[in-house]
This record gives structure tokens, C-alpha cells and sequence, in this order.
């Protein structure tokens, strides 16, 4: 099964105006791409100091584009007040037309955007707020705030997680996603994907997602036997315009 194609930008430095990755993620749609993935950061190390609220700027990407799947890779949930994420997926949900999915994960303190505001920075805890946060959102959408998502029967939601440690594993199995962070080579996925499909007995073909990234030119047919779903062109931590329109006019092959 060919895997869906999609650009995964940081939205950094010459990517942080938001009209930037507007006008970005129309040409990958006219281009033929499937989704438009940003990340979540709200500081990020040295040398990047510019940087784009995600949220703000898929609001301008979901008013430019009508067909392609846009979302945050990964919104770590412990530095989210859940009620107000309830709320901007929702309306975010509603605004796009139904094309959002909500990136789930740890977070890493090592990025300057945990212990410097006050936020949690044990990775247990953050699991723990993880787990708890995820199933709040669930019961939010599904009918405790009004109005609810425009999908149904929730927003998808892909988690995070880096093999071999099976915990973060099951948490992706009992969502809707896996997004293996750092995976190596195609075999590697292929031993997750048969992991989660363990843990998944159940789950008919087609309702649980496999999302990889790699550099612009990867031949991605051996991820797509490996039991990926979607192939994402990545960019890096300082991603140049030029690099990504030239990834997106190249067409997701």
C-alpha cells in the first residue's frame, strides 16, 4: 500500500511567519502532498530564537489549504492546560473542515522549555500527565464542550514513541498513531509495527497510522514495507524556505 506523503517543517527562524508556511502548505496541496505538519516548541536551544506559535500558524495554514491533513508534531501534553487544547483542536477541527491530528508526546527538557517556565520535567510525571491529559481530551470531544470536533468519533491522535521501550509503545497502540522518534532504518519500524499490531489484535487494515520522516529525496518505498502509512519530507531544526519549496515543487514522487 503506498503510504501518504506529507511536509514536516520546524516553523523556525525563516519558517516563523506564519503567511510563510500558509502560502507554503497551499503549493504542497496544489503539489499533491496529503499533509502539512508542523512542530510544537515553545523555545528551542541555541542557535534557533525565532519561532512561530503552531497553533496560530495551522489556523492560517487549515484558511489556506481545503483538502490536506495539517497537525502539531508532538504537543507535549504535561505543558498544555487540557481544557484550553480541548478547545483549540476543536475549533481548529471545526475551522479546517475535519483535517486536524493532534501529535501526542513526552516532550524532552533539554530544549530550554520545561524547567525554565515552571513546567514538569520528570519523565514519569510527564508520562503520567500524558496518559491522564489524553483521555481528558477524549472526553472532552466527545461531548463534555460543545462544540464538538467535526470527526468522528474523535480527532485522530498519533503518540510518540522511541524503540525499543515498550511503555510509550502500548500508550501509541491504544490511539490512533505511532510516531517513532529517531527511527534508524526500516527494519527498526518493522519491529514496532509488529509490536503494536500485538497489542492491537483487533484492528482492521487501514485504522492505525505509521508515521516516519526523513530528508528530502528518501526513497520511501522500504518504509512503506516496513508498515508505514505516511512518509514525511523533514527539514531539521533550521529549515530554509528554499530547501522546503524545493522539496514540495520536486512533488511527493
Amino acid at each position: 500500500m503506498r503510504a501518504k506523503r506529507g511536509i514536516f517543517v520546524a516553523p523556525f527562524e525563516e519558517l516563523s511567519d506564519p503567511r510563510v508556511l500558509a502560502r507554503l502548505a497551499a503549493d504542497a496541496e496544489e503539489r499533491g502532498f496529503d499533509g502539512f505538519f508542523v512542530w510544537d516548541h515553545v523555545n528551542y536551544r541555541p542557535p534557533t530564537r525565532a519561532l512561530a506559535d503552531p497553533w496560530v500558524a495551522m489556523s492560517a495554514i487549515a484558511c489556506a489549504t481545503e483538502r490536506i491533513r495539517i497537525g502539531a508534531l508532538v504537543t507535549p501534553l504535561s505543558r498544555r492546560r487540557i481544557q484550553k487544547l480541548a478547545r483549540e483542536t476543536a475549533t481548529l477541527d471545526l475551522l479546517s473542515g475535519g483535517r486536524l491530528v493532534l501529535g501526542a508526546g513526552l516532550g524532552v527538557p533539554n530544549n530550554g522549555e520545561l524547567e525554565p517556565f515552571g513546567e514538569v520535567v520528570d519523565a514519569r510525571e510527564r508520562a503520567r500527565l500524558l496518559d491522564d491529559g489524553l483521555e481528558r481530551l477524549a472526553r472532552f470531544w466527545d461531548g463534555e464542550f460543545e462544540p464538538r470536533p467535526l470527526q468522528r468519533p474523535r480527532i485522530p491522535v498519533w503518540v510518540a514513541a522511541r524503540w525499543p521501550n515498550k511503555r510509550p509503545m502500548r500508550r501509541a497502540a491504544r490511539w490512533d498513531g505511532l510516531f517513532p522518534i529517531d527511527q534508524e532504518e526500516p527494519a527498526q519500524l518493522e519491529e514496532m509495527v509488529a509490536y503494536v499490531i500485538e497489542q492491537r489484535p483487533d484492528c482492521a487494515a487501514g485504522d492505525f497510522d505509521v508515521v516516519v520522516t526523513n530528508p528530502a529525496g528518501t526513497d520511501p518505498a522500504p518504509w512503506e514495507a516496513a508498515g508505514a502509512t505516511w512518509c514525511l519530507t523533514g527539514f531539521g531544526a533550521i529549515p530554509s524556505e528554499a530547501e522546503v519549496r524545493s522539496a514540495i515543487d520536486a512533488g511527493p514522487g
